[in-house]
């Protein structure tokens, strides 16, 4: 199971100048917006950075900038996505995400990477990450067992989330190991073969 957005995705400099866009016209700080963004879902960020406006209208103008930025932004996947993905069982992988599903099916048919049938994204589930019922949602609806699963993240709240659920959790595209993980890659080209041995149940290696 994969986080997209700095693990499948680079889109580091597409989200701060949506969050920055977004910041300023509410008139608020893009630094401390975009901190508080890159842990929570967008409604959990305005309920703790635009607690007085109405989280509807923040939402819509969020939809408004990030689905510009879908169509016009310039990003691209990192290398070994595209390897990774088409070499896995289409009904073996997942998504999960804390964007939106359509967002996130715009930037893979942009970027050539393949859609799996499961995409549990910002509006799937109550709780986002830390919680790990995003990635418990996923494995469901794969129909594994939590400690069958492999999940791929880059970011703290959602390797926390990951190993809540139960799961073998890797990090990857971070100089430095995110606290808690199994195993740790600077590049997410660096973890696709192991990432396929894992997926053709070689787990032999899996927490090395």
């Amino acid at each position: 199971m994969f986080d997209v957005d700095g693990t499948l995705i680079d889109a580091v400099s597409n989200q701060r100048r949506v969050w920055g866009t977004w910041a300023e016209r509410y008139g608020l700080d893009a630094e401390e917006v975009y901190r508080v963004a890159l842990r929570t879902r967008p409604m959990e960020t305005f309920t703790q950075v635009a607690a007085d406006r109405d989280p509807r209208a923040c939402l819509a103008m969020l939809h408004e900038l990030e689905d510009d930025d879908v169509r016009t932004g310039v990003y691209a996947a990192f290398d070994g996505a595209s390897q990774l993905l088409h070499g896995l069982p289409s009904r073996a992988w997942a998504l999960v995400t804390s964007n939106y599903e359509h967002r996130v099916r715009g930037r893979f048919l942009r970027t050539g990477l393949p859609v799996p049938g499961v995409i549990v994204d910002a509006a799937a589930v109550e709780e986002g990450k830390p919680s790990p019922v995003p990635y418990l949602r996923a494995a469901a609806q794969l129909g594994a067992v939590p400690e069958e699963c492999l999940v791929i993240e880059d970011a703290p709240s959602g390797v926390q989330a990951g190993l809540r659920a139960g799961m073998t959790v890797w990090g990857v595209n971070a100089a430095v190991a995110v606290e808690g993980v199994h195993r740790h890659f600077v590049t997410l080209r660096e973890a696709v073969p192991h990432i396929l041995a894992f997926a053709s149940d070689d787990h032999g290696d899996a927490a090395a």
